[in-house]
């Protein structure tokens, strides 16, 4: 694997300095500030790659940018409305500028309206640290008495509990609660209100899982093709949680939805973020098992734990340090080299897979700074540091992962 960390531009709080000093190699950035549905510029790519490469004295950093993450998706091209097609138009040509800079590695996701949605952004943990967290009952209370979304459907035990729950919260907690549902995509340039996600709600409406799915076909069946000529592997991050929030469709949250994308647009472009934080909330869903079976088309990679809550899917949980949740850590890396020694001896040249230890938990000095939430420095280091002792130990002891 490629040891790669998420840095989001020169306002991160995280410097490239840190960046290389905690062992990576590469680094994962976007344009940000540029809004979802425009172009990105040649010169605005190499811009970011000049920074990332290079000191102020215009020595080298030792570090490259090599994944994408994320080239956004406008809501218009999920719903297939509005200026979609202009929208589509403008990431083709996005694609092409990144290829000509040299980027190979495109990720992105299709999840309507919210990103990655937690309702506790610093959750305390019995170490002193804090960590992301999503709590059913939470979520419930503000879709149900912040939100009130009509027709939101719960079981009667689910909205007798978050009616209690909401019954306790002051302004300041249920600001506070609205705040960390619709935080949105990190690192982005929009932050959404409360009437902002209303709008948008209902401009859903009707659209069902399987329209959804028929939209993101028909918007792959534009971009991949494109991509397998531009030399770049586009990755598709699983819906996070792996479950439908406020009555909107999820579609890439079981191996069964990976399959029918792939299959649908039958490209190696056409490929997968395996994340294995987001994937692991889902009992089913196997990832050791989903590496072995669809690493061929695994262009990008997450590694990241959680801890399942109660037995109930779909349930709360929070994110566990990188070997101690419910996902197992080391099998997944096994399966992980497992496939890097298959291309090796296949001769193919994306034989090294860029990871990246993703989110991590705020320890130590992680408390002191103004991180973007679910991206700390020591958290992150200590989750590659682990990563890289499973790697290192699975690779020098087995012939196998060789």
């Amino acid at each position: 694997m490629k040891q790669t960390w998420r840095w989001f531009g020169p306002h991160d709080t995280v410097s490239l300095s840190e960046v290389r000093q905690a062992g990576a190699e590469g680094v994962v950035s976007a344009l940000h500030h540029i809004l979802p549905g425009e172009v990105w510029p040649l010169a605005e790519i190499r811009k970011r790659q000049d920074i990332i490469a290079k000191k102020g004295d215009g020595t080298s950093t030792g570090l490259t940018w090599d994944v994408i993450e994320s080239l956004p998706v406008s809501e218009h091209i999920k719903k297939q409305s509005g200026d979609w097609v202009a929208h589509t138009d403008a990431y083709c040509e996005s694609l092409r500028n990144i290829a000509a800079a040299g980027i190979e590695i495109v990720c992105y996701n299709f999840m309507p309206i919210l990103d990655w949605t937690r309702t506790d952004l610093a959750w305390p943990l019995p170490n002193g640290g804090t960590c992301m967290r999503f709590d059913l009952i939470d979520f419930a209370a503000f879709d149900l008495h912040i939100l009130k979304r009509s027709g939101a459907r719960y079981s009667d035990e689910v909205r007798e509990a978050a009616a209690g729950r909401f019954a306790l919260m002051d302004d300041q907690a249920q600001q506070n609660l609205t705040r960390n549902v619709v935080f949105g995509l990190p690192g982005s340039a929009e932050i959404m209100s409360l009437e902002d996600v209303r709008i948008l709600l209902g401009q859903y409406a009707g659209i069902s899982k399987d329209q959804l799915r028929g939209n993101m076909v028909g918007f792959l069946e534009r971009v991949a093709p494109l991509a397998q000529e531009l030399g770049i592997r586009l990755c598709c991050h699983p819906d996070d949680p792996p479950f439908d929030l406020l009555g909107l469709p999820r579609i890439v949250s079981t191996e069964a939805d990976y399959r029918f994308i792939m299959n649908a647009v039958d490209v190696e472009a056409n490929g997968i973020t395996l994340c294995s934080g987001s994937l692991g909330v889902d009992p089913g869903n196997d990832l050791p098992g989903m590496m072995d079976r669809l690493g061929d088309r695994v262009h990008f990679l997450h590694l990241r734990n959680v801890k399942r809550e109660d037995d109930a899917f779909p349930g709360s949980f929070h994110e566990s340090e990188h070997l101690g949740g419910d996902v197992n850590m080391v099998a997944f890396v096994a399966a992980i080299l497992r496939e890097e020694k298959k291309r090796r001896d296949a001769g193919r040249s994306d034989n090294q897979i860029p990871m990246r230890p993703d989110h991590g938990q705020d320890i130590v000095d992680d408390l002191k700074r103004k991180n973007q939430p679910g991206y700390p420095l020591v958290g992150r280091l200590k989750g590659l540091a682990e990563i890289r002792g499973v790697e290192a130990a699975l690779s020098r002891n087995w012939p196998q992962y060789q």
